[in-house]
């Protein structure tokens, strides 16, 4: 980001209106009637038991935004809004929209967590609020939504038939990977909070008589063995190296020899500078944990050769955001 000059720099310090005024229309659930129909904002306030004004307010900005379509004082859904806004599309966004609403009170505090290195976040995913755990989970449900399907189709995971999916939440790449894999068998393993998100996506794709899950809290417990291939997604980031340690040796302990052992992060470039979602992601990392962070390529795959994983490599798999996978295999 090079370029810089007064009008971008002021267009991105107040982007969060435009962040603020998205996620009110998620919260109150104003896209799934106007997907249905166009309805005048007076309409939408009383079924929503909104104030008049403040609906016709946000109604309008989101009209500016071109999420509404506004025609002779009524409002309607965009067909994008409709489609991943609206609660009753197979395809909602809301939940990861929740999510980064959950986020943004610790955000506003990045400054205290940079001078402090203490974490500022009061909530954290699996925490008694069923909102916020829900919002978490579906969430990276609806991000591996959009990447599952592609890294299922760019990894050859032929004759490997028991996988396990540790840290799996909703399972969606257990899913992916039984659906490319038809032989495949997979072990969703993650904390019991989980259980319940799980059975019911693996149920929607029809795939219970193939994914298991398994209820582990895997930084204190161990993990189940026999398989053939495991795959870490989005876990690492959320640990200091030691963590990260721990978590590898016990993954890899699971797999049978000539094992495959599997991470997918937002990876980092060596220098640590770039690309940007990876290092913004870390500043989130650092306002949520005491030791979490993003990880460069070299220092992932130098964790996997101290897990024991040789022929280490980075898997060509074109992702959004700085998304990556790096793999390694487990001696016999």
């Amino acid at each position: 980001m090079n370029d810089w000059n007064v009008p971008k720099l002021l267009e991105l310090s107040g982007s969060y209106w435009n962040v603020c005024t998205v996620q009110a229309g998620v919260k109150l659930n104003v896209f799934t009637p106007l997907a249905e129909g166009a309805l005048s904002a007076d309409e939408l306030a009383t079924r929503l038991s909104c104030d008049p004004r403040g609906m016709e307010t946000l109604l309008n900005a989101l009209s500016a935004l071109g999420l509404l379509e506004k025609r002779n004082a009524r409002y309607g859904a965009t067909p994008f809004a409709a489609r991943f806004l609206s609660r009753t599309s197979p395809e909602y966004l809301g939940h990861i929209i929740m999510h980064h609403h959950h986020l943004l009170p610790s955000w506003t505090r990045l400054d205290q967590a940079v001078a402090t290195g203490v974490p500022v976040r009061e909530s954290v995913a699996y925490e008694d609020d069923a909102s916020v755990r829900e919002s978490f989970l579906m969430g990276m449900f609806n991000l591996a939504m959009q990447l599952a399907p592609r890294v299922a189709e760019g990894l050859d995971l032929k004759g490997r038939k028991r996988l396990l999916d540790l840290g799996g939440g909703p399972g969606t790449y257990a899913i992916h990977f039984c659906l490319q894999n038809p032989e495949m068998f997979a072990v969703i393993c993650d904390l019991p909070s989980t259980r319940k998100f799980a059975e019911e996506t693996v149920g929607r794709f029809n795939l219970s008589d193939r994914i298991s899950f398994e209820a582990r809290d895997f930084d204190t417990e161990e993990i189940p063995g026999g398989f053939d291939a495991a795959w870490l997604s989005h876990i690492l980031h959320g640990e200091g190296p030691r963590g990260c340690a721990t978590i590898l040796r016990k993954a890899a302990a699971a797999l049978n020899p000539g094992g495959l052992l599997m991470v997918q992060e937002f990876i980092l470039d060596d220098t640590k500078d770039r690309p940007l979602f990876p290092a913004l992601f870390s500043l989130n990392m650092l306002v949520g944990t005491t030791e979490g962070r993003s990880y460069s390529q070299g220092e992932i795959s130098a964790m996997l050769e101290e897990a024991g994983a040789r022929d280490i490599r980075r898997i060509p798999l074109e992702l959004p955001n700085g998304a990556g996978a790096i793999a390694g295999t487990i001696p016999g």
